[in-house]
């Protein structure tokens, strides 16, 4: 009968070591032999006729090895499950001081030494010793109204078409030659949007004019250098000087803030006169940055969750596992795993205190969870308010229930948004009135822990 042992390597990393007899692994390759022997083809023998003899010459030795391979692997995996070990990935062979043979004509005892990484046990000490989160309330000024008017005012305005740009509110179409999911080749570019200095540039710029850009100097950002290089470049080198050539000028007739902006804007319950619009706007508007600062917020609550919960890992077994391929099921270099393992740890604890988190707390979420959640996105998108005006949504929700990434997404969404939840009110608060650009000057969450 096959022996199973455990010992320890270091805290959280333990080797079990798998003794197999023959007779724990003879019976099953005598099995696999004559399973094979009722399968395959030889020329010049009937199937199911081929002599054992020659059958056991030709397909012994392979099928030998896998049966001893595969009751090593059975009886570690019966092991974890009698003993209910918690372990990271999936056990790994050490390696060997000698090559172990495995010869089908000298059957005997073999021992195979696993590796496992376990699972630590922790307390969660930020939910239960006062620690206080600050919760913004971003103050929604006149001037964030004004703002917002003009950008609705531009969207259901009219694009006109003159000859020449002449304000930084204008628009300059650049002719790429490549074609969009549309079929246009031209790519709108707003002057107000780019970088103050390279505005210059495009105030007097025509149709046919041709601008030398050169976004590894004009752009102070690198993302939006590289955003700017491939659409309207269409280039990824973001050094030297490239050409751009101007198809055409747009000029948006702004619409006129009255009452066809109000029923536009808000065709349900549309305001009667200019001072309730602003009062809408302005709603909408707090709404809207409390749901900004609501997520920022959870960003807290993540970052403080992963740098104050003392979770102790079995390192060097996880880089070992990272650099045999890990979950990626791709190896990697040492260099590799040591660049990529402070962000593999972060996300690691993470995993561990959500799913200790999501227990301790009682979150679930149903197939009927999930379905409910669809629809209501679905009614919304096509302004449906009553199913029984969706006649096609049953037909839809079939197809969408075979979508194993959209349904395995919208579980991960609502189960994080149930958690997140509960979590908000195990955390003292206090709120902070703060302005607008004060507010996205901020440093982002977890920044100081984060600077190695």
């Amino acid at each position: 009968m096959a022996q199973v042992t455990r010992s320890t390597i270091a805290p959280l990393h333990d080797k079990i070591s798998v003794t197999l007899s023959k007779e724990d692994y003879l019976p099953g390759f005598e099995k696999s032999l004559k399973q094979q022997a009722k399968n395959v083809n030889v020329p010049g023998f009937r199937k199911g006729h081929v002599p054992a003899a020659m059958l056991k010459k030709m397909y012994g030795p392979a099928i030998y090895q896998d049966e001893v391979l595969r009751t090593a692997g059975q009886e570690l995996e019966n092991y974890l499950r009698a003993e209910n070990l918690a372990i990271f990935g999936q056990p790994m062979a050490l390696p060997s001081q000698t090559q172990q043979s495995i010869d089908m004509a000298n059957p005997g005892d073999f021992t195979f030494d696993f590796e496992v990484g376990l699972k630590p046990e922790f307390d969660v000490p930020s939910l239960t010793n006062g620690t206080v989160l600050t919760r913004y309330k971003v103050d929604v000024t006149d001037e964030m109204v004004n703002d917002e008017l003009k950008r609705m005012s531009q969207r259901f305005g009219k694009m006109e078409h003159p000859d020449v740009s002449e304000t930084e509110d204008d628009v300059v179409f650049f002719e790429t030659g490549v074609a969009d999911q549309q079929g246009s080749t031209e790519r709108p570019v707003m002057i107000s949007r780019l970088p103050e200095a390279l505005r210059a540039k495009f105030i007097g710029a025509k149709a046919g004019d041709e601008l030398t850009i050169n976004p590894a100097t004009d752009f102070a950002d690198a993302g939006e250098a590289s955003t700017f290089a491939k659409e309207i470049l269409n280039t990824d080198q973001l050094e030297g000087e490239h050409t751009a050539k101007v198809s055409k000028i747009g000029r948006i007739d702004l619409a006129p803030v009255d009452e066809a902006l109000f029923a536009q804007v808000y065709p349900k319950d549309t305001p009667a006169d200019e001072a309730a619009f602003r009062t809408n706007v302005r709603e909408d508007l707090q709404r809207e940055y409390d749901r900004i600062a609501g997520e920022r917020m959870d960003s807290e609550i993540f970052e403080n969750l992963v740098h104050t919960t003392p979770i102790e890992l079995p390192k060097d077994f996880l880089k070992r596992w990272m650099q045999n391929g890990g979950a990626e099921d791709k190896p990697k270099t040492a260099e590799q795993v040591e660049a990529e393992f402070p962000q593999f740890e972060h996300q690691l604890k993470w995993s561990l205190i959500s799913d200790k988190l999501i227990g301790d707390n009682g979150v679930q979420v149903g197939i009927e969870d999930i379905r409910k959640d669809i629809k209501g996105k679905v009614m919304s998108y096509f302004g449906v308010e009553d199913l029984d005006d969706a006649p096609w949504m049953d037909n839809y929700m079939k197809t969408v229930e075979k979508d194993e990434k959209m349904m395995n997404e919208t579980y991960q969404n609502l189960l994080f948004g149930q958690l997140f939840e509960k979590l908000r009110g195990k955390f003292a608060t206090e709120e902070k009135a703060i302005g607008e650009k004060e507010f996205f000057a901020l440093p982002r969450p977890g920044a100081a822990q984060h600077q190695h």
